[in-house]
């Protein structure tokens, strides 16, 4: 059988998976389900659990789940998880679950309509998804194996959740190894790909690493972060906010109110451009696409992005990605723009000292890099000054600006030795 399929063609991969799901119940092995989940589904059934059933017990109510949540150490990287998988946006599709030792959901994560879907299922805080308490699934597989485990439409036992595929991994104490929970990621079957086990176990590297610190990586007192209107920056952040942006040229670096510099890589400046150019900001999606086109995805750029907040703190938001509100419009290209809409023709040529992310092949970046040539070019060119033409067109920027040259020739003469000197290395295009 064709395990790409589920990525692929996950409806064709299902229908296969459901039709070897009736034949293992009925007694009759095959390969499409593995020896470990029919051993699992034996389990199951022994215990009580029957195919059809779709109701898992429940443990606790939500209101004793939000007790259990202040003292469990979970509570202390659930921030962490939910900026790295969590999409609670309007167009989320997948749920982000985090649950106890057992398999009690302690946490779930994602859009109105997926929490509905989950509803029908009884996936909610205080529900046990162990295998006692709903029979097998990925959550339950994780506790079984102790490893990151992913199933897909009938390879869970019970038949309702045959239009799920689920993600999920323990989250182990570094210190002990004992098991602390679940984490697992889980939505329609179209929703899976080929990255979703790695983000998984991505997830949980940071979770276990962050656990390991003294505090958890979160300040004492922090609220709840499904609780909270606004969660708590990331746990690596600094304590100094950050004060600006350096985008132009070819060394981007975020500066912070202590006067320390920190560089950033391309991709994260380029991502840091993009949310400084919009204010209403963007999602995982909207970013995916535009870096990276259609093989982009909301999982990778979350990464990013967890390691963007976890740098830069607070200045970064989420749900949507947009700088906060200390930070928007305090980037060097900001400035340039912010000195144009002023008039200060001569400030904002002066503070534009390079192009914006000059190394970046993004096309994006690109185009704001081009929006920007043009803001200052035209302004230049509509100043009728020619000091400020000439400094245009002894920058990088300006050197092929032929208009300005022209515009130049015509305030100070076509014999002028400034303008034959720009006129011979800007032939006309």
């Amino acid at each position: 059988m064709d395990y790409g399929l589920r990525f692929s063609d996950p409806a064709r991969y299902a229908r296969t998976l459901r039709r070897a799901h009736e034949l293992v119940i009925a007694g009759f092995p095959r390969p499409e389900i593995p020896t470990r989940l029919v051993d699992s589904w034996h389990r199951s059934m022994a215990l009580g659990i029957s195919p059809d059933q779709h109701s898992p017990r429940h443990l606790h109510e939500v209101s004793e789940v939000l007790e259990l949540r202040r003292e469990h150490r979970l509570q202390q990287v659930m921030p962490a998880l939910h900026d790295l998988l969590a999409d609670d946006s309007r167009s989320g599709r997948h749920l982000l679950v985090l649950t106890d030792a057992g398999g009690e959901v302690l946490w779930r994560v994602g859009s109105p309509a997926v929490l509905r879907r989950a509803d029908t299922l009884e996936f909610s805080e205080g529900a046990d998804w162990s295998e006692a308490g709903i029979g097998t699934n990925a959550i339950s597989e994780a506790l079984a194996t102790g490893g990151a485990v992913q199933l897909f439409s009938a390879e869970h036992l019970v038949r309702t959740h045959h239009e799920w595929a689920c993600t999920a991994a323990p989250i182990t104490d570094p210190a002990t190894g004992r098991v602390l929970g679940v984490l697992d990621v889980s939505g329609p079957l179209d929703t899976i790909s080929a990255d979703t086990l790695r983000m998984v176990r991505c997830a949980v590297r940071v979770a276990e690493a962050l656990l390991g610190t003294s505090d958890g990586g979160t300040s004492p007192g922090a609220p709840s972060p499904l609780g909270a209107s606004r969660r708590p920056g990331p746990p690596a952040a600094r304590t100094a906010g950050v004060e600006s942006l350096e985008l132009l040229g070819d060394k981007p670096s975020a500066v912070f109110a202590d006067g320390t510099r920190t560089p950033l890589t391309l991709r994260r400046a380029e991502i840091l451009a993009l949310l400084d150019s919009r204010s209403q900001g963007w999602s995982a999606e909207e970013l995916a696409y535009e870096l990276h086109g259609d093989a982009g995805t909301p999982q990778a750029i979350r990464t990013e992005m967890f390691r963007v907040r976890s740098m830069l703190g607070g200045a970064v938001e989420s749900t949507p990605y947009r700088l906060a509100p200390g930070l928007a419009g305090r980037s060097d290209a900001a400035r340039v723009l912010r000195l144009l809409r002023k008039g200060r023709v001569a400030g904002a040529l002066e503070s534009y000292r390079a192009p914006l992310l000059s190394r970046s092949g993004a096309l994006p970046v690109q185009l704001l890099r081009d929006q920007l040539d043009m803001a200052i070019g035209s302004a230049v060119r509509s100043s009728g000054d020619a000091s400020l033409l000439a400094r245009w067109l002894s920058t990088d920027m300006g050197a092929a600006d032929f208009l300005a040259v022209e515009a130049l020739g015509r305030l100070v003469g076509r014999g002028d030795p400034r303008y034959l000197a720009f006129r011979a290395s800007c032939p006309a295009g």
